[in-house]
């Protein structure tokens, strides 16, 4: 690997951290809404130049976390809990069509790839890690949507998954989220396994409406923090 490109990929991790760090700050309440993001204290904060900060800031903003306005610079958005509520709603109606579709579609292979990734994340539950399991989570999810073998839903789910990505980060605050959410998987796989789409649509629609009610939870138990 060249130095230009172990330069790109460093930057781009780095651009990826500070956007993570971001997005749990204004999930939580850290970042209020309407707050002015200073991109240099941000950069000195994580030793970093301004150019991941800015592709930080951009990743944010088409997640809708942050608007960027010329000579201005970029501000929290103000989201309602009824507006993240739809988010979810639309993305849990998306995910139980991916699922249908994969549980018929998805080659030998897929599967046993699918089921690996649900192995591995155990110790990521029992951890109570967090960041592994939300990587882990992207993971499962991104495989389930490669093996509807659609190439327009994929890119519909994707746009959508990163719109909605923040929050169902932030969810996993939730008291013993994690350990359910590894169970609520789990129930998915048996009915894909099973061949069951309906069923593995059923169990995909409430695994992403439980996680919209455990954020809405979350969320007015700590009203200063949305």
């Amino acid at each position: 690997m060249s130095q230009t490109e172990l330069s790109r990929n460093s930057t781009e991790t780095l651009a990826a951290q500070i956007r993570d760090s971001l997005a749990d700050e204004i999930t939580c309440g850290a970042l209020a809404p309407g707050s002015q993001i200073d991109e240099t204290e941000i950069a000195q904060r994580f030793g970093a130049s301004r150019t991941p900060v800015r592709e930080a800031l951009r990743e944010l903003a088409s997640s809708g976390l942050v608007t960027i306005e010329p000579r201005r610079g970029a501000r929290v958005v103000a989201l309602t809990l009824d507006r993240i509520g739809e988010m979810f709603e639309v993305m849990a109606e998306i995910e139980a069509m991916c699922v249908r579709q994969a549980t018929y579609r998805m080659t030998t292979m897929e599967r046993f790839t699918l089921h690996d990734l649900h192995q591995t994340s155990l110790s990521m539950v029992t951890a109570e890690n967090i960041d592994g399991y939300d990587a882990y989570n992207q993971q499962f999810h991104a495989a389930i949507y490669a093996g509807t073998h659609s190439q327009f839903l994929i890119e519909l789910v994707t746009g959508l998954r990163h719109r909605i990505a923040p929050f169902r980060r932030a969810q996993f605050r939730g008291i013993q989220r994690l350990k359910i959410s590894y169970e609520e998987h789990g129930m998915i796989l048996k009915a894909m396994f099973s061949k069951d789409g309906d069923t593995a649509a059923k169990e995909m629609r409430a695994h992403m409406l439980v996680a919209s009610a455990v954020y809405t939870r979350y969320a007015h138990e700590h009203p200063s923090k949305i």
